[in-house]
């Protein structure tokens, strides 16, 4: 069996895992609650960021999608123009 990145990145995590859980293991129980309100403190940061850019994408998608339909209204009536001008050129003559 060879060893590829894939095996060293799992054993690296379970390295970190190890090391963490021997620190949380050896805190007293005023660290562990620092180390938890710290945690959860971060991870609503971290979901209130991601929502905020959700939003800013919903909002980012609909102006281009808004811009994109006034675009083809504008232009609709040329594009028809020429594409009927490339086909029907006897038309444009008469």
């Amino acid at each position: 069996m060879s060893v590829n990145a894939k095996h060293i990145a799992t054993f690296l995590l379970g390295a970190a895992a190890g090391f963490a859980l021997g620190k949380y293991s050896s805190m007293t129980d005023e660290e562990k609650e620092k180390f938890a309100e710290d945690l959860k403190n971060k991870a609503n940061s971290f979901k209130q960021s991601a929502e905020e850019t959700a939003n800013q994408a919903k909002d980012y998608f609909e102006e281009l999608r808004n811009k994109g339909a006034q675009t083809l209204k504008e232009n609709m009536a040329e594009a028809e123009n020429i594409i009927n001008n490339l086909f029907n050129p006897k038309k444009q003559e008469q």
